[in-house]
């Protein structure tokens, strides 16, 4: 893998790649970075093309300033900014967490791109969940208030995530990817996914999709995942046991095998 930048604007990596190889593109979610995929990198190069990126505001991509600079559709322009100028025209679509947003959004506006879908730890939200709720009100006042302190436009870099203990409620983990991440971006972040979702037509979508999610999510309850996969046309839901929201971090194993497992059963729809 080789790491560029995109307009001096967008971090990212790639292997080298072959014109007969899948195309894999992976998103990450709030306060992370690209690093949370290393793992499925070395996992994957060998066999596919992959492409990983820090999405704005994180990792070694470019900051901004302003909460309105954190909107679903900038990170969406962002991604397909990208997209184009790799000349990808077809490919898999891996998203977690926050990114399933964008990847729901992405896939609205540019359908004939995305061949599958892989959603992890999918955020879906309901609108009374509690921590909505208590989390809308608190981040709509931190943000206001962060927006009066000096914006310091420096990138940060990316955590080892292999030398953290990763959880829902990792203190370490959090501050960690606060810390790296910086509060104004995170804060931002956070608080976009927490707006009320949007209505999408999945049923038009229809491209053969994977759904996993940890039996032990705290912030979104595997039967909300369970809901939004009976919404999506063509999907397979996968439930991983004894695993939180963090199954990108600490079901390496568990998540790659039924990635590669959806990809052969799906490979004739993939091509």
């Amino acid at each position: 893998m080789k790491e560029y930048y995109f307009e001096d604007r967008i971090y990212y990596r790639t292997n080298e790649f072959k014109p007969e190889r899948l195309t894999l593109v992976f998103v990450h979610g709030v306060s992370g970075s690209s690093s949370a995929w290393l793992p499925y990198e070395k996992i994957f190069e060998e066999k596919y093309n992959i492409v990983t990126y820090d999405i704005r505001g994180h990792g070694m991509s470019k900051k901004y300033p302003n909460y309105s600079d954190y909107e679903v559709k900038k990170f969406v322009q962002d991604f397909h900014d990208l997209i184009i100028y790799l000349k990808i025209s077809k490919f898999i679509l891996l998203s977690s967490s926050f990114a399933t947003l964008i990847a729901r959004e992405y896939i609205k506006q540019y359908r004939e791109t995305v061949t599958a879908l892989i959603f992890t730890s999918v955020e879906n939200y309901e609108d009374d969940a509690f921590i909505l709720k208590i989390g809308r009100p608190i981040l709509k006042i931190l943000t206001s208030m962060i927006s009066f302190l000096p914006f310091n436009p420096r990138p940060r870099g990316h955590v080892d995530y292999s030398k953290i203990k990763n959880s829902d409620w990792s203190i370490e983990r959090n501050f960690a990817d606060m810390r790296n991440t910086g509060l104004r971006a995170h804060l931002f972040t956070l608080r976009q996914s927490f707006i009320p979702g949007q209505e999408y037509s999945f049923e038009k979508i229809n491209v053969p999709t994977l759904i996993m999610h940890g039996e032990k999510d705290s912030f979104v309850p595997i039967k909300n995942a369970l809901a939004f996969s009976k919404k999506m046309k063509n999907s397979e839901f996968v439930s991983i046991p004894n695993f939180d929201h963090d199954i990108h971090h600490n079901a390496v194993k568990e998540m790659s095998k039924a990635i590669e497992s959806f990809i052969e059963k799906n490979k004739n729809l993939l091509q």
